[in-house]
């Protein structure tokens, strides 16, 4: 059973560490193996040039990965990042960024997910991840 987005906001505020809830990201979408997230843009996270970082990139990535684990097993359950690779395609300013994690196979004990990242209204991904998670409990 999927998740709700109520249930996955929850999962955000109770889980994660308050420098990662200062990104401000919030579920837009919620599904049987992904969820949508929204990273709001702020000065405080563009770097030289004012695109976003890629640090808060990555970090929202993260985040979004365990809510879209959360989704595919109905609940939230201990976990922690294995492995991340990200590209960064184009740089995204003054836009809010849409990061849709799709789990593509959930074992007992990993989770595997890509997570695409693209501006709020733009057609092309400004970053790509893929992430693997060890399962704990």
């Amino acid at each position: 059973m999927a998740l709700t987005r109520e249930d996955a906001e929850k999962i955000l505020a109770d889980n994660f560490a308050p420098w990662v809830l200062d990104l401000g990201l919030t579920v837009e979408e919620t599904g049987a193996r992904h969820a949508v997230l929204r990273l709001p843009w702020s000065d405080a996270l563009a770097r030289d040039g004012g695109g976003i970082s890629g640090q808060a990139l990555m970090a929202a990535a993260d985040t979004a990965t365990v809510i879209a684990v959360a989704c595919a097993r109905g609940a939230y359950g201990p976990m922690t990042t294995v492995q991340q690779s990200t590209t960064f395609q184009r740089p995204v300013t003054g836009a809010d960024v849409l990061l849709d994690a799709r789990v593509t196979k959930l074992g007992r004990r990993m989770a595997f997910a890509d997570i695409t990242m693209t501006a709020d209204g733009a057609d092309e991904p400004a970053a790509h991840a893929s992430t693997v998670y060890a399962l704990l409990g």
